[in-house]
């Protein structure tokens, strides 16, 4: 994938609501948004400060930081998001739309991903709660399908995607024993590039460690 492919899908994409996060953060927060079991909501909300607090080491420790980052997560979901938080939930304000970000062109592996999935991974290696983990680790692959699905419509392998996660995590991210793909159609319904194509690569097949 090329620079100029990466920065035009992200144009043709909702603004972000809190730029120094990322397009990524903000998808998995977006993603968070659709879990049905507040469980499993709770799980992936903690991941989701634990990467931001990683790209915020000095925010580690610190109530008053970390106050901020829930706050901003909250912000990023427009205040939707059904979470059990360790502070009060911040109430609705007029926010202004963040500028957007441009995305380097780095010598780093699997470019189609982009750098960011690169540096989620590498957060998600450092949780150490397993379950908040697994949720992760189950948001960030749903995320390689949809960055793959953008650039390369006419298939995709579930399959392929859990080998390139294996392989960019050292084998050091595991998935949930129900953790499921998200549904091909799903993906390229709500994409900004539409297209009648069908998917060949389909996969409803559950994937554990």
């Amino acid at each position: 994938m090329r620079e100029q492919d990466i920065m035009e899908y992200n144009t043709q994409k909702e603004e972000l609501k809190l730029a120094e996060y990322g397009r990524y953060v903000q998808d998995l927060v977006d993603h968070a948004l659709t879990i049905e079991s507040k469980e499993e909501r709770n799980k992936a909300a903690n991941a989701i400060v634990q990467i931001m607090t990683q790209m915020n080491p000095g925010f580690k420790g610190n109530d008053e930081l970390q106050l901020k980052l829930w706050d901003d997560l909250f912000i990023m979901s427009n205040y939707k998001l059904d979470v059990d938080s360790p502070f009060p939930k911040p109430e609705p304000k007029n926010d202004s739309p963040a500028e957007k970000i441009t995305y380097p062109d780095q010598g780093f592996k699997f470019r189609h991903y982009g750098k960011i999935i690169e540096d989620l991974i590498d957060g998600a290696r450092k949780i150490e709660d397993v379950e908040e983990k697994k949720a992760l680790t189950g948001m960030i692959a749903n995320l390689m399908k949809k960055s793959y699905l953008n650039f390369n419509r006419d298939s995709v392998n579930d399959e392929m995607i859990v080998d390139q996660l294996k392989e960019m995590s050292n084998n050091e991210l595991e998935f949930a024993d129900d953790f499921k793909f998200q549904h091909t159609n799903d993906i390229l319904s709500s994409s900004p590039r539409r297209t009648n194509k069908q998917n060949k690569g389909r996969s409803k097949r559950k994937w554990k460690k």
